[in-house]
């Protein structure tokens, strides 16, 4: 069902959920940039298939534009661009193939525009990684320098830096490392644009291994566990650490009102403004420690955590997120997003309403409001009675007076296949 106050922004696009930022407000023109990418089954099929693209939304006028970035670089959700907001007025995109070359890709805009674009600059990762590929994109700062995060070398988390604002950029090093399971090492969320650096992390991928969840933070270039412990006390050089010795703070095989959780996986996290963190995470629940492959999970589950200033963990069941979205991707879900201002604030796509626990025809979107730190919540729709899914929200940061939630609706089949609109809905500030 058709909303008035939601404003297709793209008519063809969709996004992984391992960059950041996808979405991006400049407060001063109120101006929203979002990426995506788009795919053959949508508008332009096979000639449009595959194109980096951002929507530029004035979000005064409600109106949208869409530029192309790179043309047919990959029909897959992963290649999506990383955005970052220049000192200088100007916008940052990063992006990368989905683990099928070894280059980094940024564009630099012009000044305040971010519908005009200067030329594509790369970034050859083949001499680290002996040709196995590199994927996503992370921009985040610390200590004045610029960061970005990528999967790379043995797959593991690794990073390039940048001393002018995403001009140039030179490898760091890894962040952490273990040996390779199945696909590919772990699955790392990122947030924090100052002082320190907030990370959670998997094992491997949930398909391959029994993943735990992890929490660290990097702050005077250093790794540190929860509780401030060092790990690494010169991060991102020599022989990195594994991430098995950062703070657990959800454990494959523990038991929550009985049923066991396993697989687990990262969703989002934020940063409060006094040095508290809120993540949201996904399990598998049940007694099975595998599936047959090609077999969707029947049932997924949403954890909310919250950290304490000083390092203490509180997790809490947070919602049923339906059975997995894809048969050959069994833990993947609709995913979920933290208000980046409002830690008490998060947005779910899930196809169980959370309400009285009825199985919906399609995912929808729910708000969820808590007052005691994620012990208990409220609902509010913010779909209803769609005739498509609604999937993978994006509380977009930029202007703590609004609070902009982007998602893309329609179907999906796969990361490289799907028919899907990228939609806003501009929602006021809650007192």
């Amino acid at each position: 069902m058709n909303d008035p106050r939601t404003l297709i922004v793209n008519d063809n696009g969709a996004w992984c959920w391992f960059q950041d930022e996808r979405a991006l407000v400049d407060p001063e023109t109120q101006t929203l940039v979002v990426g995506s990418i788009a795919a053959p089954e949508g508008p332009g099929g096979e000639d449009r298939a595959g194109n980096v693209e951002v929507s530029v939304v004035d979000l005064r006028a409600g109106t949208s534009t869409t530029v192309v970035l790179h043309e047919r670089l990959e029909a897959d959700d992963h290649d999506v661009p990383a955005l970052w907001r220049r000192a200088d007025g100007r916008w940052l995109a990063v992006y990368t193939r989905h683990k099928t070359d070894d280059l980094t890709r940024w564009r630099v805009s012009e000044h305040g525009d971010p519908t005009r674009w200067g030329p594509e600059r790369t970034f050859d990762w083949s001499e680290l990684t002996g040709g196995a590929g590199v994927t996503y994109s992370n921009l985040r700062s610390v200590g004045g320098r610029l960061y970005c995060f990528a999967r790379a070398v043995n797959d593991d988390q690794c990073a390039l830096v940048s001393d002018d604002d995403g001009d140039t950029w030179s490898y760091a090093g890894k962040l952490f490392t273990r040996p390779k399971v199945g696909y590919v090492n772990g699955y790392t969320r990122y947030d924090g644009d100052g002082d320190r650096i907030d990370l959670i992390t998997t094992d491997h991928h949930p398909r391959d291994f029994d993943n735990s969840i992890y929490h660290g933070y990097i702050e005077k270039g250093a790794l540190h566990r929860s509780d401030g412990t060092v790990v690494d006390a010169d991060a991102l050089s020599g022989e990195a650490k594994s991430q098995v010795e950062l703070t657990t703070i959800l454990e494959a095989g523990s038991r929550w009102d009985g049923v066991r959780i396993s697989h687990c996986w990262t969703t989002d996290v934020r940063q409060g403004t006094d040095a508290s963190v809120a993540a949201v995470l996904t399990a598998r629940a049940g007694e099975e420690e595998h599936l047959e492959r090609r077999k969707a999970h029947p049932d997924l589950r949403f954890f909310y955590a919250r950290m304490a200033p000083g390092g203490e963990w509180t997790v809490h069941e947070l919602a049923k997120a339906g059975p997995g979205l894809m048969p050959h991707e069994e833990d993947y879900t609709g995913l979920a997003s933290i208000d980046p201002y409002d830690l008490d604030s998060v947005y779910v796509s899930t196809s169980v309403d959370p309400r009285d626990g009825s199985v919906l025809a399609h995912h929808e979107i729910f708000h969820a409001r808590t007052g005691d730190g994620g012990a208990t919540w409220t609902w509010t729709p913010v779909t209803e009675d769609s005739d498509v899914d609604n999937l993978r929200p994006i509380a977009a940061p930029g202007d703590p007076s609004r609070v902009p939630l982007l998602w893309f609706r329609g179907e999906m089949t796969a990361s490289q296949h799907y028919r899907c609109e990228v939609v806003l809905r501009d929602l006021p500030r809650e007192d």
